[in-house]
């Protein structure tokens, strides 16, 4: 493995970014409604959708926000959601499946908004497969590794964002 030394989150900003993802970082939990509502605004986008469950105890209403704690809909444009890890290798987000952190809110809103505790970067893949084994025991019934926004290319190599997913991550890291 390549030697990822130093300081985890700044690696994990930088290759996130490199990755066509956007950060913004807070200091405690209960100032994440309010830099969602923030990117949001700045973006113009909707102040509605989908949050984990998981996350349903922050203050979003007090923030101007109307999520909803449910797995995403064909009609959600922003879904928020935490993350089991992240990865500071690659900048890449480790998601687990369950009833309350369900997939499709990462997976299909234009808008993924991700909610990562700074003590949950660790150096590799490996490191969040070991973090998973250790704490659940057991695996999810799917893991999902996300780096930035989706993305394909035609026959020219044309870059396209969203095709298959997200048009923008924006990853919220907290602590």
């Amino acid at each position: 493995m390549p030697e990822v030394a130093g300081d985890l989150v700044a690696r994990f900003r930088a290759k996130a970014e490199a990755a066509s993802s956007t950060t913004d970082r807070v200091a405690s939990e209960q100032q994440v409604p309010a830099a969602v509502a923030r990117y949001l605004e700045a973006h113009k986008l909707p102040k509605s959708g989908c949050v984990w469950p998981a996350l349903a105890h922050l203050e979003w209403q007090g923030a101007g926000l109307a999520l909803e704690a449910r797995a995403a809909k064909g009609e959600d444009l922003v879904g928020v959601t935490g993350a089991y890890c992240a990865l500071a290798e690659t900048g890449t987000l480790m998601m687990c499946s369950g009833a309350d952190t369900p997939a499709s809110a990462s997976l299909v809103p234009e808008t993924h908004v991700a909610v990562v505790p700074v003590a949950r970067i660790v150096p590799h893949m490996e490191d969040g497969w070991d973090l998973l084994r250790v704490a659940q025991g057991s695996l999810p019934r799917a893991v999902n590794f996300i780096s930035g926004p989706s993305r394909t290319a035609d026959i020219e190599q044309t870059i396209v964002l969203g095709a298959h997913g997200p048009y923008r991550v924006h990853i919220v890291l907290v602590g």
